[in-house]
């Protein structure tokens, strides 16, 4: 299989990167990316692009698998209006050209409580990316949506702290749904996912994702 990925620089991309490039089901891993990753692999393909011109590059953009692991916070865009075009606009052109040149699988990273309908911007728009992609009818649709992640050797003491709370809950048998998840075991868990699930739509829910795969 040939493997498209966008977000692969970010906390969850990397690690799904090297799950891809270790994984002998996939043959070719590209990667879209502003500038390069620095990385080496008989594998690897890097597409440096400019992605405000995404159609541009449609002809770059055809394989198996397409992984949409792109995502910022409000915080890092400086504004909503940045944030939408990062989480929303960018993943939903890539996904409209993928489609058209009939790549046939596509795996969203989301997150939980995305919904169109929801108050809070971030899930607002997570949800409506889900919905524009499933609008597109690919032979296989899968969606993710973990809540907190651990992300490795981050210095946010936000993250730092959230991670401390949930774990010690957690630890006493509070607030199980909510586990934090480990960015290199959602990588693992994206990169199984084409291989074993069937063709259509597949949600993979929060409370679902540490025992997802766990035998494969």
């Amino acid at each position: 299989m040939k493997a498209l990925i966008i977000g692969a620089t970010g906390s969850t991309g990397k690690f799904l990167v090297d799950e891809l490039l270790a994984d002998s089901n996939y043959t070719t891993v590209t990667v879209f990316v502003r500038k390069s990753t620095g990385n080496q692999h008989p594998k690897l393909v890097e597409q440096i692009i400019d992605f405000s011109k995404i159609d541009h590059y449609k002809d770059l953009i055809a394989g198996d698998v397409f992984f949409s692991c792109l995502g910022t916070t409000l915080k890092a865009a400086g504004s909503k209006e940045n944030q939408k075009k990062i989480d929303l606009d960018i993943p939903a052109t890539f996904a409209r050209i993928a489609r058209e040149n009939e790549v046939a699988s596509f795996v969203l990273l989301s997150a939980v409580g995305a919904s169109s309908k929801s108050k809070v911007f971030y899930s607002e728009i997570k949800g409506k990316l889900e919905e524009k992609i499933s609008e597109l009818n690919f032979e296989q649709y899968i969606i993710f949506k973990p809540g907190f992640l651990l992300r490795e050797g981050s210095d946010r003491l936000g993250e730092k702290v959230m991670a401390f709370v949930l774990k010690t809950v957690n630890a006493i048998g509070l607030f199980k749904k909510y586990k934090p998840v480990p960015t290199a075991l959602l990588a693992e868990k994206l990169a199984k996912a084409p291989k074993i699930l069937p063709k259509g739509k597949s949600v993979i829910e929060l409370d679902e994702i540490f025992d997802f795969a766990k035998a494969v």
